[in-house]
């Protein structure tokens, strides 16, 4: 692949991608020199240093925050088929060496150097994410790439995120490859599940939190579960599966409750594991209001902080959640406090959970944390990459 236009930086504009990093910001680039308004969305080019020293290749979108992302580090080697099969074999083989069955996320965009692409396998069914011009411009080499790679039985396209509406990209579903008649069924942590990925949200199934549900799975036998904001039931048919005596899974969305109960009884759970529909904080207060007591309180909520502007009121919300959560616990309970929100920091989340230990004036022990499974590898030089959280938190009267 030959470039044809470059990408002048400022001076000591470099840094960041001498350390690692794979993207670049619009005041970062020389306009003068290289002005970006005149590159189309999804080009590559040469990424120069202040003093023309050629750096790699990058896609650009001159429209989003993010202008730039790197793809290569070798100037003569841009995102092509090649690369793109090089990339995939890289993802595979780590995959390959981390689990015995073929469920879980391929590629995680920054963290397995292919920026903007996600791609979730179930099987032979795999489902892609395109966030970015730039990878929607080499579609057709991805997927044949990925034919190359996996030969997958059935590809299907999730292009319907929120970042690709910041690229000025339309929002489409469709499958590709194959043909998709019958549920697509999987399985994490020895339970089996079925996945809703034309209609169910992100790619139809949260690979991240197997681990941590690996661990709660070992703490539930005899015990009664809430499952906050549940989608179809990864942590509430888990439990249920691993000994759990009643499980009550809470969600807003009454399709993915009725993937709830199918998923329960995939697994023969049918009988322990009950539904509620509503808003999880209308829920919680409805439970207390009756006297619900639970054992286990599982809170996996959707990203309250999107940007920097919302970590204030994103803050109030994950308070408010935990405290009337905890208000469930019996005496001694166990609480799973999860969040997914990037902008929120480890130990603020730390922070929420110990106010909310205090107003309701007990005890917690934080006895677990948690944090995305390896198929999300973090990109070291990439902070951002670094998004999901997870506390266990015993929860007592002294």
């Amino acid at each position: 692949m030959t470039m044809t236009r470059s990408l002048r930086l400022k001076k000591n504009a470099d840094r960041r991608l001498k350390a690692g990093h794979l993207w670049l910001y619009s005041n970062e680039i020389d306009m003068a020199v290289t002005p970006i308004k005149d590159i189309e969305a999804g080009e590559q080019v040469v990424v120069e240093a202040a003093n023309g020293k050629a750096m790699g290749v990058a896609y650009v979108n001159p429209h989003s925050l993010i202008c730039a992302r790197l793809v290569s580090r070798d100037p003569k080697q841009g995102l092509d088929r090649s690369l793109l099969v090089h990339r995939l074999n890289q993802a595979l083989a780590l995959r390959q060496r981390l689990f015995d069955k073929p469920f879980y996320r391929l590629v995680h965009g920054e963290g397995d150097l292919l920026p903007g692409l996600i791609v979730d396998r179930y099987g032979d069914v795999v489902v892609l994410q395109l966030n970015t011009a730039g990878m929607q411009a080499v579609v057709d080499e991805l997927l044949d790439a990925l034919d190359k790679v996996l030969s997958p039985r059935v590809v299907v396209l999730r292009n319907d995120t929120s970042g690709r509406r910041l690229e000025g990209l339309e929002s489409t579903i469709e499958v590709v490859k194959g043909e998709l008649a019958e549920p697509v069924l999987m399985e994490e942590n020895g339970v089996r599940f079925s996945a809703p990925v034309l209609d169910g949200q992100k790619t139809g199934w949260f690979f991240d939190h197997r681990a941590n549900r690996a661990w709660l799975n070992g703490l539930v036998a005899g015990k009664r579960v809430l499952d906050l904001f549940s989608y179809v039931g990864g942590w509430g048919v888990q439990a249920a599966a691993n000994g759990a005596s009643e499980v009550l899974c809470v969600d807003s969305s009454s399709a993915a409750l009725e993937r709830v109960a199918e998923n329960a009884a995939l697994n023969g759970l049918q009988e322990r594991v009950a539904v509620g529909e509503g808003d999880a904080f209308e829920v919680l207060a409805a439970l207390k209001a009756e006297d619900e007591v639970f054992d286990v309180v599982i809170l996996d909520p959707p990203a309250f902080i999107r940007k920097r502007k919302d970590i204030p009121g994103g803050e109030r919300a994950y308070s408010k959640l935990n405290r009337e959560a905890m208000r469930l616990l019996g005496r001694d309970g166990l609480l799973l406090s999860a969040s997914c929100s990037m902008h929120l920091a480890p130990e603020r989340l730390i922070d929420v959970v110990r106010g909310a230990v205090r107003h309701q004036d007990r005890q917690g022990q934080l006895i677990f944390q948690g944090h995305q499974g390896p198929d999300h590898p973090v990109h070291p030089a990439i902070p951002e990459t670094a998004y999901l959280k997870a506390l266990g938190v015993r929860v007592f009267r002294d």
